[in-house]
């Protein structure tokens, strides 16, 4: 038999099938090492056929007979080469854990101890005086399926168990161990379903189409996303739920785990090799039926889906942005048409894109309109820092928020400060002749960070030493730019001295399970306030939070971007959210230096429809999603003249098929906003295309794009790009 193999090589050269032979009857998705010209190569089974065209060579070594790639996850993948030009193995991998293709991860196995005989005629073995030994058998009696020698170790000793083996009246064997990621410990509540919950259960379980389901933060989505799942699983079918955080994750398997125990499984990035590699296992096996993770668990080996629920729709870190290039919403569609299964997208502010599809009656759209509890949604102030510069220029806190601030200590309550930043400031600037410490390898900024005395490119990773005085004119006069994470706590423990404060943002978790302490700390009073970045925007649910405060609430409108008021109305609306969701009411503090924008009038009055009818009638009228379709062709190469020169080629080919009637509306080319990044320079083409009838010109585009791809010189294509960087 001839097998196709998809050789574990990233190249344009390789992508493409390999035939080899085997005696042996092998299955498509099957793990192989195959000789690949000089050297040999693992490689993944495509495609099964009786004859080649070309002379074969024979597969070397099967490394696992059970497929690793389910054959709905090939079909993905000829999918994404089709349609994104992502290669094949490059999609491939996105199914299996990085460490098991690289040999790098096994099973584990663990001792485990069990009785070998009844209770009664062990004790009776044993005899009265040995109480250790009574101890153990009688905490093991219950325990059909016996408990890990390690455990057990922790009540009693080694040589204690050893003895009960010896005399035949504990049996030691070897078991596989499943190396389980830490959750979040959170009690479950008796929840009792509202009217309006139950109608958006019973609509969405009746859908024939994707449901986005639009309720306003703190109204019970989870709870319905819960009941749908358990209503699948009854039908013998399985679950994919899917949120934008890692930091999510945790707090929603707690509150999965509690409803529906090992069924659930987890999968994101921040999960060890072994907790990766268990948790895929026990998916492939069939073991695990719901899948919670973040966006890379839609590529999980799940058979018979029978929903994919995505929180959070309208977050950007459904989008990757690094090779290679995919939208989590479009694998879902995917594997939703190949499962003929349900898929809800739910949000408080979903994307422009998917509240226009509902509108136009693509997507079905339920409503919540209210809390589940009740409570009225937090009162928004808008605070113009206009004022507070001139009282006050240092400070980043307005009077009227370290008010509440005070205010929220004395009741024993809790506060969130967000800011869209980390670090001290955004960056240092001599005060004198103006010079700011760029990155050597990026056209950007550094950021300093002053508790490292770092200057940190938060692109490339470079760390640069503290600057005392400015390199150009020697002035010691050095501003710090925009606020940061670590200013605000600085600041918030000058003002109130010895007060608990946890900082919550990419520098604090970086480490294996700080994100949880982090949260966990906060959920259980051990701070009071909770300072962070967009990681505080999503999704958290902290009772004793009733005062929200924004700072530089305006910075993200001013990103070379098409969607900054989209991101900046989302962002403001998620963490006012976080405000006000128990018992008792919660208060918003936005701070801005452009008070007058139009976005600030919408965010306070939780005026979703008022901010979508205005950001549309904008959209339409400059030509952007969801009114065409963008297309951004990134050029990135070493030399900066050949990288021009290759873009300014492209950018002639694809203007020549704009006047061959190509279905092209409008094309531009220029450097990219960050025009150089990791010692690479950056050109790009932007391309718009009508929203229909664009797959033909869209698949020709790819064909040009395809052919720049040289070794020097690397060309990649995001469709309706979320960065313009």
């Amino acid at each position: 038999m001839i097998y196709s193999v998809i050789v574990d090589l990233s190249t344009s050269d390789t992508d493409k099938y390999y035939d080899y032979h085997c005696d042996e009857e092998l299955s498509l998705g099957v793990f192989v090492k195959v000789p690949f010209g000089r050297i040999t190569k693992d490689g993944f089974i495509i495609d099964i056929k009786e004859k080649s065209d070309y002379e074969t060579k024979e597969i070397l070594k099967v490394y696992d007979y059970e497929p690793v790639i389910i054959p709905e996850m090939i079909r993905l993948c000829h999918y994404l080469k089709e349609n994104y030009l992502i290669r094949y193995i490059d999609s491939l991998r996105l199914c299996v854990p990085s460490e098991y293709r690289n040999g790098r991860i096994d099973i584990l196995v663990k001792n485990n101890i069990k009785l070998t005989m009844p209770y009664e005629e062990a004790e009776h073995l044993i005899g009265i005086r040995a109480k250790k030994q009574i101890e153990i058998i009688e905490y093991l009696k219950d325990k059909n399926d016996g408990v890990l020698e390690s455990e057990l170790a922790k009540l009693f000793t080694y040589a204690q168990i050893n003895k009960l083996v010896s005399k035949g009246i504990l049996e030691k064997s070897e078991v596989v161990h499943n190396r389980q990621p830490e959750v979040a410990n959170i009690e479950s509540k008796v929840i009792n379903l509202t009217d309006a919950q139950k109608n958006a259960i019973e609509t969405i379980l009746n859908a024939k189409k994707t449901v986005l389901l639009n309720g306003v933060t703190g109204s019970g989505k989870t709870e319905i996303y819960m009941n749908v799942i358990e209503n699948i699983l009854k039908n013998g079918q399985n679950a994919i739920m899917l949120v934008p955080e890692i930091s999510l994750t945790t707090q929603i398997m707690a509150l999965f785990r509690n409803r529906f125990g090992k069924q659930i499984a987890i999968l994101h990035s921040g999960l060890s090799s072994g907790e990766k590699y268990d948790e895929w296992r026990r998916i492939r096996s069939g073991e695990a039926r719901i899948v919670v993770g973040a966006r890379s668990a839609i590529f999980a080996p799940i058979k018979n889906l029978g929903v994919i629920i995505i929180d959070e729709e309208h977050d950007s870190s459904y989008v990757s942005e690094n090779n290679p290039r995919y939208r989590t919403i479009e694998i879902a569609k995917f594997r939703q048409k190949e499962n003929n299964s349900l898929l809800v997208l739910g949000s408080a502010t979903p994307s422009i894109d998917s509240y226009y599809l509902a509108k136009n009656g693509t997507y079905e759209l339920v409503r919540l309109t209210s809390r589940v509890n009740g409570m009225d949604m937090p009162e928004i102030t808008i605070k113009d820092m206009r004022e507070q510069a001139k009282l006050n220029p240092k400070s980043v806190l307005s009077q009227d928020l370290v008010s509440k601030i005070d205010e929220v200590l004395r009741r024993k309550e809790q506060a969130i400060i967000y800011i869209n930043r980390r670090g001290y400031s955004s960056f240092l600037r001599c005060k004198k002749c103006g010079y700011i410490p760029k990155c050597k390898n990026c056209d950007v900024s550094l950021t300093y960070h002053k508790e490292k005395k770092q200057l940190i490119c938060h692109y490339c990773g470079e760390k640069y030493k503290e600057l005392t005085a400015c390199p150009v004119c020697k002035n010691t006069n050095l501003k710090d730019g925009n606020t940061g994470t670590e200013r605000v706590v600085e600041e918030l423990k000058n003002l109130f001295g010895n007060i608990r404060i946890l900082r919550f943002d990419n520098d604090t978790t970086q480490r294996k399970g700080s994100t949880n302490k982090i949260l966990t700390e906060f959920r259980q009073n051990k701070a009071d306030i909770l300072v962070g970045t967009q990681m505080v925007v999503k999704g958290h649910d902290f009772p004793n939070v009733t005062l929200v405060g924004v700072i530089d609430a305006d910075l993200a409108l001013y990103n070379n971007n098409y969607r900054c008021n989209e991101v900046t109305f989302q962002q403001l609306t998620q963490v006012s959210g976080r405000a006000g969701r128990d018992s008792k009411k919660g208060e918003v503090y936005i701070q801005t230096y452009n008070p007058n924008h139009f976005i600030f009038n919408f965010v306070k009055n939780y005026d979703y429809d008022g901010f979508y009818d205005k950001e549309v009638a904008l959209r339409e009228v400059t030509d952007f999603p969801p009114f065409s379709l963008v297309v951004k062709v990134l050029v990135v190469g070493k030399d900066r003249n050949e990288t021009s020169s290759y873009t300014l080629r492209l950018y002639d080919t694809i203007k020549e098929m704009k006047n061959n009637n190509a279905c092209i509306t409008k094309i531009k080319a220029s450097e990219a906003p960050i025009n150089r990044l990791n010692d690479r320079y950056r050109y790009q083409v932007m391309i718009w295309l009508p929203v229909d009838n664009y797959e033909s010109t869209l698949k020709e585009i790819y064909t040009h794009v395809d052919k720049i791809n040289t070794g020097s010189i690397s060309a990649f294509i995001d469709i309706n790009p979320i960065n313009m960087i």
